[in-house]
């Protein structure tokens, strides 16, 4: 009998944090077949509880799934455990932020300048189309709240700030670092996106690259000239 353990499809949750026990059970499994406590037990040499506990967070975590057989003359059922899609994104995150910046490097290589700008506005309006199918307020500034609330849902560290009417996000840590991180292209893909999720011109009025503690945006107000 199959568990309703289906988490493993998801990656897992943004606050998720893996302790150094856990990972070590993630390595194990990676790659083989599925596993019973006992196996892993004698893998680890630690106790079934210390296991025990390590495989339920993993499988909260949605990192690990959990199947359940029951065998013939058992009363009780014997549980395996496998790694899900999740566990491989968190191993090979290192190799992914080294492959970023490279594949950005190599479209402006290729492609050029102009090409690679066009490049970047239609990754904008990609992750625009995916925000906007969440997002159902009517006003600029309702979208622009939401557009922080999906982010930090999301891990990126944001929060809305209001004052005199006027709605500006702070986005304290970078969703595109991983690719971006050495240039201005990770702001410019924000400003991009934004202001087509919100439905008007976006500004960045503050930017961690001119050592500011974050970047903030804000909505540009009718009749002043785009920022």
């Amino acid at each position: 009998r199959r568990e309703a353990f289906r988490k493993g499809k998801a990656p897992p949750m943004a606050d998720t944090t893996v302790t150094v026990a856990g990972m070590r059970i993630v390595r194990l499994l990676v790659g083989k077949p599925p596993q019973t406590v006992d196996e892993l037990m004698e893998a680890t040499g630690v106790t079934r509880t210390a296991v025990a506990q390590q495989l339920s967070e993993l499988v909260a975590a949605g990192l690990l799934e959990r199947t359940t057989e029951r065998l013939p003359g058992r009363g009780r059922p014997r549980h395996r455990y496998t790694t899900t899609h999740a566990a491989l994104l968190l191993l090979f995150a290192t190799h992914e932020r080294r492959l970023g910046p490279l594949v950005w490097r190599a479209i402006q290589s290729v492609c050029g300048d102009e090409l690679a700008e066009k490049v970047l506005d239609e990754l904008s309006v990609r992750l625009a189309e995916r925000y906007r199918r969440r997002i159902a307020e009517a006003t600029p500034e309702g979208r622009l709240r939401q557009m922080n609330d999906l982010l930090s849902e999301e891990g990126v560290m944001v929060e809305v700030d209001e004052h005199d009417g006027n709605v500006t996000l702070h986005q304290r840590s970078c969703p595109f670092a991983m690719m971006f991180e050495e240039t201005r292209v990770a702001c410019e893909l924000d400003q991009k996106l934004m202001s087509r999720v919100v439905g008007k011109p976006v500004r960045r009025i503050s930017c961690r690259h001119d050592g500011d503690p974050c970047c903030i945006f804000e909505i540009v107000p009718d009749g002043d000239a785009e920022g």
